[in-house]
């Protein structure tokens, strides 16, 4: 049995992880696995985090939407990469569809009060924030002459140029994004105003084309160091990547305005940290060669 979930482990790390890091114990893994888990620890430790239930009839989730309002996101209990997530979700009939597409990826799932606001992933490890990306749902930004179709067209040639496409995705003319664009009035000759800013699509994820920023560690308020940090410690992790929203920025104190953390990755994917769109990379490979002297108990069972 142990060969085989060894063997089941190994194809899962490399058809669905490659790139993200494996420096956490099982033990620490399967505390992070779940979000129910995720949310248990982060009430334990007075964690700001969004309310939510977890719920495998469908009714629950609309209940809980009767009771709190929207925006909502609906997520899979057990995944990763924004798979099988969807938000924000506005009315019923978003959340309706939300809630069986979510259940293709895992049968139970969960329903969250959505914040909207500034999308991050931090990488704590060692016990310390080594890395913060701000990241950001596709978008072409107008300079009041060409269509959205030749942005996107100059945004890929960029994102080719600079060497991306091995981590990031390109731009997309797709149905979905003509769908995206049409809620607005918009379509794909369409003319933006010069700095204006068109989502492509609603999701902050690398595939439908999103992008990140390395934020300088400097900016960051103290206080959501020591969150960062705290967070760690209660997941006993030795690296974590902690997704975040904050209505006003990092650089201000989570003391001092709305900010839930959604999730932690005990195996976060890296790369993207090593791909910014905008910004300097941060140099990571310090962090990794004191990981690297770790021992790491189950490293290879799921």
């Amino acid at each position: 049995m142990k060969l085989l979930k060894k063997s089941i482990y190994s194809y899962i790390s490399k058809k669905f992880m490659n790139g993200c890091t494996n420096y956490n114990s099982l033990e620490v893994r399967k505390s992070c696995r779940s979000k129910e888990q995720a949310r248990d620890t982060f009430a334990a430790h007075d964690i700001p985090h969004a309310s939510g239930e977890i719920y495998l009839n469908p009714w629950k989730a609309h209940q809980f939407a009767k009771q709190h309002g929207f925006p909502l996101v609906i997520k899979p209990n057990v995944g990763g990469f924004s798979r099988g997530s969807y938000f924000p979700i506005k009315n019923f009939r978003e959340l309706w569809k939300a809630i069986f597409l979510a259940k293709i990826w895992w049968p139970t799932s969960v329903v969250e009060q959505y914040l909207e606001g500034k999308n991050y992933r931090v990488l704590v490890a060692n016990g310390k924030v080594v890395s913060v990306i701000e990241r950001f749902a596709p978008f072409v930004k107008g300079n009041g002459q060409n269509t959205i179709s030749d942005l996107i067209d100059q945004e890929n040639r960029i994102r080719t140029e600079m060497g991306l496409l091995g981590c990031m995705y390109p731009l997309q003319k797709s149905a979905q994004t003509k769908e995206y664009l049409a809620r607005s009035n918009y379509d794909l000759n369409s003319i933006p105003a010069d700095g204006e800013y068109v989502k492509l699509f609603h999701r902050i994820a690398l595939a439908p084309g999103g992008v990140v920023e390395t934020i300088s560690k400097k900016s960051v308020a103290e206080d959501n160091h020591q969150l960062m940090e705290k967070t760690l410690d209660a997941f006993g992790a030795r690296i974590l990547g902690i997704d975040i929203i904050m209505e006003k920025g990092i650089e201000h104190s989570h003391k001092d305005q709305k900010c839930i953390l959604l999730e932690v990755n005990s195996r976060p994917y890296v790369e993207m940290h090593n791909y910014p769109r905008y910004g300097e990379k941060d140099d990571l490979s310090a962090v990794f060669v004191e990981l690297e002297q770790l021992e790491i108990q189950g490293a290879d069972v799921f």
